[in-house]
């Protein structure tokens, strides 16, 4: 048994889960790229893939993530190689793949699609989509993410395991397709697994809010971000659009404009655009 997950606090709580009930027993791999943002033409081509890991590449420049884009250590191509190699030798393998109710998985699910196809039958699915999980105080509660749900849940969530069906070999790529088409740079979860798209500036409005009159360090900036915002990302890309308007010359800085904490950011006199609350 083969599972994919698509975030690295994921694999950890999975591997738990692992020891707790061996009838999971197997290989967990990870897809590190993040697909709910940035280009998506001709991904399965070199073109595509390069062009990915150029934007990529411009997106980390001089930030905290800065060359991770070259260094190797995000690279799905290889992991799906691997991956695809084994399960062709040994065509008793199966392979389950573990997403939540989020954008991040979800992009992630339907690039993997075109990768496993020709294993249907042997690829499942475990959507927990909208279900009810008890955390650690034994509340219930409805995870956006994989890793919120205590390992002991996860044997409980084995049973919803299911075959990927043909149709959906056959419709979820086309539906794949149509995003990469529309060449937008994030995207969203709208529900179930219809995912919607908007501009690379998406976030900036909201970012925006949580820049006051007074100096603050763009880590903290990003930080009240991620965690009051209804719609979030990663932090590199939030970086990467802050960085964009402080050039656009909306904003006093101070510090090195580098990594998140090297500088600090302010509204420029006469203008706040603070949060209430």
């Amino acid at each position: 048994m083969i599972h994919i997950v698509f975030n690295e606090a994921d694999t950890l709580v999975l591997n738990k889960a692992i020891e707790l009930d061996k009838a999971l027993q197997g290989k967990v791999i990870q897809i590190k790229d993040d697909y709910a943002v940035g280009p998506l033409a001709n991904l399965y081509v070199g073109e595509g893939i390069g062009a990915r890991k150029a934007w990529w590449a411009q997106v980390l420049a001089g930030g905290d993530y800065d060359g991770k884009a070259g260094d190797g250590s995000v690279d799905d191509y290889k992991t799906i190689a691997e991956m695809v190699g084994e399960l062709r030798r040994n065509p008793e393998e199966t392979l389950w793949i573990w997403a939540a109710q989020n954008k991040h998985d979800v992009s992630g699910y339907y690039w993997l699609l075109h990768y496993v196809k020709e294993f249907q039958g042997r690829v499942f699915i475990l959507y927990l989509n909208n279900l009810p999980f008890i955390n650690e105080k034994g509340n219930i509660f409805y995870p956006s993410w994989l890793h919120t749900i205590p390992p002991k849940e996860f044997l409980k969530a084995k049973k919803l395991a299911r075959p990927i069906t043909l149709s959906e070999f056959e419709v979820d790529p086309d539906e794949w397709t149509r995003l990469s088409e529309e060449n937008k740079g994030v995207r969203i979860l709208e529900g179930g697994k219809k995912l919607v798209q908007y501009d690379y500036d998406f976030y900036d409005a909201d970012l925006k809010r949580y820049i006051t009159k007074d100096w603050q360090k763009a880590g903290k900036i990003i930080g009240q971000f991620l965690s009051k915002n209804k719609h979030t990302t990663g932090d590199a890309y939030m970086l990467w659009r802050l960085k964009l308007m402080i050039a656009g010359g909306e904003y006093d800085i101070q510090g090195e404009l580098k990594n998140m904490k090297d500088f600090e950011i302010k509204s420029k006199a006469g203008v706040t655009e603070r949060v209430n609350g």
